[in-house]
């Protein structure tokens, strides 16, 4: 029996409830795999990544020495979420979009929420992602969050909370719809076994939003995937997407404006474009209106995305929203608009702006984790627990120095699942990053990408500090 010996402790894992006893809802999954043969499940993970190898399901990572590209890591054990908590998720994160359109709306056209008193005025002009430019703006149908990738914990008590919203160009779901198809290939009899919700409708529910966007004069709408190219972290899923919606991936070389239009340069001409769907940040999609040294955007595009005659996904300026320091207002920005009480709680933040906040996080730095308010993908991290002295010194150093740029918040006990490492099972701490499409109304894909620290011990999860993933099953109790 594959799991005789594996023992969650005092953690809250998410496919045993005690040793030798699973949840009800991972029992066919696990009765499934102690059906295999000795080694079996270990030759069917092996196969599983080489499976992804093949479906060229790479990563970039930037100022690596040991090269630039590398396979996503894939655990073939996966994490059941049942069908009664995910519609509580669902919920939750559908009441936060909401939300959180409603402010950056609002930012970005009469701020009433800062007049009101609600946020700090300061706190949103210090914002580095808040955009100037961007004032005055009418996304088609008033949506600036069409693709959001909302990051959830599970603590010890088996809570859920939001962990950080990421409303720019969340990346990501590629590997939710390959390791997906890989899940199938690998135990198919457990899938007959058992109601897993399907993933695979996500390109076509994207497609739709986006094709929402167009302005309904258009009979066919053209849509574009705009990547930075080749050598972002994420290409890998820029082409993967545009291949399953059908649609062209294009670089900002083969986009120009021409008679106030975004037009695509083709082998047949210019060729008019309605929506883009967009992949990087927002400083480098127009060196007009942003940075003048970006060789990655289109000249002009910010024109005509004001003149409403393309339409950008997500819009320019929600990296507002991604704020860290924003993330720990979020509880009175949902009273604010919706007049509701939070569904799903934010991680308690200590603000390193606020005197008081401040010296807590000075005087224990080695129980908090660190982020600074803009960063992503792991960096500018300090997880106290498992730092230096030289680290905490160094993160005390910054924090003085730019206190607007850092929160603080204790080190949750992550949910684990049982993970294959180094030939035995390890309880791995985990998250979970579901995919939220805003368009003519909210779509969430069932499960999303369940990320999972790979170092023993680590809790961090990103692929960038070496973690892996698993596939999410969302399914419905018998």
């Amino acid at each position: 029996m594959y799991f005789d010996d594996y023992d969650p402790g005092d953690f809250y894992d998410e496919l045993f409830v005690a040793k030798g006893h699973p949840r009800p809802d991972a029992l066919p999954l696990i009765e499934r795999i102690n059906t295999l043969g000795e080694g079996e499940l270990f030759q069917r993970q092996e196969a599983a990544q080489n499976a992804l190898k093949r479906l060229g399901a790479t990563f970039n990572v930037y100022g690596d020495t040991q090269g630039s590209e590398r396979i996503f890591p894939f655990d073939i054990i996966p994490r059941i979420v049942s069908a009664q908590e995910w519609a509580f998720l669902q919920l939750g994160l559908k009441q936060r979009i909401y939300a959180l359109n409603l402010l950056i709306a609002d930012l970005y056209d009469g701020q009433k929420i800062i007049k009101d008193g609600i946020l700090p005025e300061e706190l949103i002009g210090s914002a580095k992602n808040f955009l100037p430019p961007c004032f005055g703006l009418k996304p088609p149908r008033g949506i600036w969050t069409h693709v959001t990738g909302t990051d959830l914990v599970r603590d010890r008590d088996g809570r859920w909370y939001v962990l950080e919203d990421n409303m720019r160009c969340p990346s990501g779901v590629s590997y939710v719809l390959e390791n997906r198809r890989v899940m199938k290939s690998t135990f198919p009899q457990v899938f007959s076994r058992v109601d897993v919700q399907p993933v695979d409708e996500y390109p076509g529910h994207l497609l739709e939003t986006l094709l929402n966007l167009a302005p309904d004069h258009v009979p066919s709408p053209t849509v574009v995937v705009l990547t930075p190219g080749l050598y972002n972290s994420a290409y890998f899923e820029h082409s993967f997407l545009a291949q399953q919606m059908g649609v062209e991936l294009v670089e900002g070389r083969d986009l120009v404006v021409v008679d106030n239009y975004v037009q695509m340069r083709t082998t047949k001409g210019l060729q008019r474009v309605d929506v883009i769907y967009r992949r990087m940040d927002d400083d480098f999609i127009d060196p007009l209106a942003f940075r003048p040294d970006s060789m990655l955007g289109v000249p002009g595009l910010m024109d005509v995305y004001r003149a409403g005659r393309v339409a950008i996904a997500n819009a320019l300026g929600t990296g507002v929203a991604d704020d860290k320091v924003v993330y720990s207002y979020v509880p009175q920005i949902i009273r604010y608009y919706l007049g509701e009480e939070q569904i799903l709680g934010n991680v308690p933040t200590y603000l390193c702006w606020n005197d008081q906040d401040q010296q807590y996080v000075l005087e224990n730095l080695d129980q908090l984790v660190v982020k600074a308010a803009n960063e992503s993908g792991g960096y500018g991290m300090l997880v106290g627990v498992s730092s230096t002295k030289e680290q905490r010194e160094d993160f005390a150093a910054r924090i003085r120095a730019t206190p607007r740029n850092y929160i603080a918040q204790p080190t949750l006990c992550l949910s684990r699942v049982p993970t294959i490492v180094d030939g035995e099972f390890l309880g791995c701490h985990v998250d979970l990053r579901p995919y939220i499409l805003y368009g003519k109304e909210i779509y969430i894909s069932p499960g999303g990408l369940t990320r999972v620290a790979l170092r023993r011990g680590s809790l961090v999860v990103n692929s960038s500090q070496g973690g892996g993933s698993k596939d999410t099953w969302v399914i419905e109790s018998k």
